[in-house]
């Protein structure tokens, strides 16, 4: 009889390089979580947190190079040039947060994650949820270029984007509140006078988006599966 962790090795052995990089990622969205909620991370600004997370990443994805030929690559910050262009850009060029390559058997699985971290005392709102929707709508760009799986990830101190009780008419349209639901093709304008010029272009989504968030700490997370 087989070792039961064994037989565990070979179905994770075989399974496809996509399912073990969205478990992969998933995985290290917990460890980075509790980290940061638990003061195993310090980080105070958005870049790094986007190092801290990729650190997690780039240890576990190490783990998952079964044989000498399998790779797991990540990259910060990098531009891509894409087949399509990107809704955000409106270019064929994307600049992406975070990266990854997961070569398998010969077979590479791409992924792209877009990380924002919205502090309570930058006040930068409603900017910050202009930007989210943006990174949204680049992340359904990337999945149109051929990047498998595509993850948004949220990161705040700060209820406002969690259950705040209402937005003013101007900006009302980008509501990423816990519960709320984007149904695909809905028209979001940003109207408030006088704003800078890159909010004047307003954002459509190709998909349906429902947005979750989960509290851990002092700090709200939101993890949106594009």
């Amino acid at each position: 009889m087989k070792n039961k962790n064994i037989d565990l090795i070979e179905q994770m052995r075989n399974r496809s390089g996509e399912i073990i990089l969205d478990e992969l990622i998933q995985q290290a969205f917990k460890i980075f979580a509790n980290k940061l909620a638990n003061g195993g991370i310090v980080a105070q600004n958005e870049f790094a947190f986007q190092f801290e997370l990729g650190t997690i990443l780039k240890t576990l994805g190490e783990l998952y190079e079964f044989k000498l030929k399998d790779k797991f690559y990540l990259e910060y910050e990098t531009t891509i040039n894409l087949e399509k262009e990107s809704s955000k850009s409106k270019s064929k060029k994307a600049r992406i947060d975070l990266l990854i390559k997961y070569e398998l058997d010969g077979n590479i699985t791409q992924a792209a994650i877009e990380l924002k971290y919205f502090r309570k005392k930058n006040q930068r709102e409603p900017n910050n949820r202009y930007d989210a929707f943006s990174d949204i709508a680049n992340l359904e760009s990337y999945k149109m270029n051929n990047i498998g799986i595509c993850y948004f990830l949220v990161i705040t101190n700060h209820q406002h984007y969690v259950d705040q009780e209402n937005y003013s008419p101007d900006t009302c349209d980008f509501d990423l509140r816990h519960g709320k639901k984007y149904l695909a093709n809905t028209v979001l304008s940003y109207r408030t006078p006088k704003k800078p010029k890159k909010y004047e272009t307003n954002i459509i989504l190709s998909q349906n988006h429902d947005f979750f968030w989960k509290t851990l700490g002092n700090f709200y997370f939101l993890i949106l599966k594009v």
